[in-house]
């Protein structure tokens, strides 16, 4: 590929960005008031390249934009050249941490189309975002990751003094999840959170802990009186597995029932059809350990669904959140700035997609490293 192309070609390559650029259009850009000197989507473009290529601040970013102007410039026309490291941090300090977020979505959208299948939503505290003397706290980011494209497919920041109760339903009205199967943990188990699913044609498995009343203690004694019972009274399918890995057995029992007309009755919840136990037993050569969860679900009395369901919640943990902090330094990151924590959260997040979407089968770590090494790699991961 040619080091610098025409401003044709130039409009040609900057349109097979995977739509990237296009789906941040609508993003406003404050500086619009006084002369601009480095273009909105050519700040985008540094910064997601950047990240790509290892970096982890916008000291880093800039020296980036330094040193593969000419690599940028297959895209740009960077004519100014690339913004300081102070300029990086001012710029995405007000941009509206919302907007940017739903731009991201657009543009995963585009990406992967829709997303069937299981989407787990979780959060995650970006532990150095904090500004020194507690004038500001930490920023919570909730996210919705699919389990099965491997994928963050939106993700929403958490308002100062509020939770994820409040973020949920925001996160859940900006995405496209019908057809979908939720799964939230036990903080997310809300009347509210379950009426947006089910208005928004996707269905829940939500976990059940003692923060919804009496609900966890009536559907514990529910099992436990039918268990008892050799379940006599009611239909019940279950589903067993045992998995050995090293030198532990696991074996796990998944038990639904959708005879629930007093549960129903009892607790007015939305979509309510099924509810789930499931009892895990982890045996190694000096212990036992064992587990009892409950759930609730929209879905029918399925209990191998039901299962994987609930044990595909939990890639969220492994998929994502252990990437970004072991392969993008989530919790060594000290962008603080206003905006600028949340922002570059989801910047991440769109590199660790594209990442994911690069073909072979070397890790997210050796891909990035990759992409620091090798100029037409890093570009063959925005082109797609």
């Amino acid at each position: 590929m040619a080091q610098q192309l025409g401003t044709a070609k130039a409009a040609e390559a900057f349109d097979r960005v995977v739509g990237f650029l296009e789906s941040f259009e609508k993003l406003d850009d404050p500086r619009q008031r006084g002369k601009v000197l480095y273009p909105l989507d050519e700040v985008m473009l540094l910064v997601l390249l950047g990240v790509l290529a290892g970096c982890e601040s916008w000291v880093e970013i800039a020296r980036f934009g330094e040193k593969k102007l000419e690599l940028l410039r297959r895209f740009r026309p960077f004519k100014d050249g690339t913004p300081s490291h102070d300029q990086l941090g001012d710029i995405f300090a007000v941009l509206d941490a919302e907007q940017f977020q739903s731009c991201f979505i657009a543009w995963v959208s585009r990406l992967v189309g829709l997303a069937p299948g299981i989407v787990a939503i979780d959060g995650k505290t970006l532990r150095r975002s904090y500004q020194e003397g507690g004038a500001k706290a930490p920023i919570h980011m909730i996210s919705a990751w699919s389990a099965g494209q491997n994928m963050v497919l939106g993700q929403m920041k958490v308002a100062d003094k509020s939770n994820e109760i409040v973020a949920i339903p925001q996160l859940l009205d900006v995405l496209t999840i019908k057809g979908a199967t939720i799964t939230i943990d036990a903080m997310g188990c809300q009347r509210e959170i379950a009426a947006k699913i089910v208005e928004k044609e996707a269905d829940y498995v939500l976990a059940l802990k003692g923060n919804q009343g009496t609900l966890r203690d009536d559907v514990k004694l529910l099992f436990e009186e039918q268990k008892a019972a050799q379940y006599k009274d009611i239909v019940v399918d279950t589903r067993e597995t045992v998995e050995k890995n090293g030198g532990r057995i696991e074996t796990r029992i998944v038990t639904a029932t959708s005879d629930i007309d007093d549960l129903v009755g009892m607790h007015k919840w939305p979509g309510l059809k099924s509810v789930v136990m499931i009892e895990s037993r982890r045996e190694s050569a000096d212990r036992c350990e064992r587990e009892l969860r409950f759930y609730i679900s929209s879905l029918p009395a399925d209990a191998t669904r039901l299962g994987d369901a609930v044990r595909s919640h939990w890639g969220i943990e492994n998929g994502l959140h252990w990437v970004m902090d072991m392969v993008f330094r989530d919790d060594e990151c000290r962008i603080r700035k206003a905006n600028a924590p949340a922002n570059f959260a989801t910047v991440k997040h769109m590199a660790s997609n594209l990442l994911r979407c690069a073909p072979g089968k070397d890790s997210l770590r050796v891909k990035r490293k990759l992409a620091a090494w090798d100029e037409d790699y890093l570009a063959s991961l925005v082109t797609g």
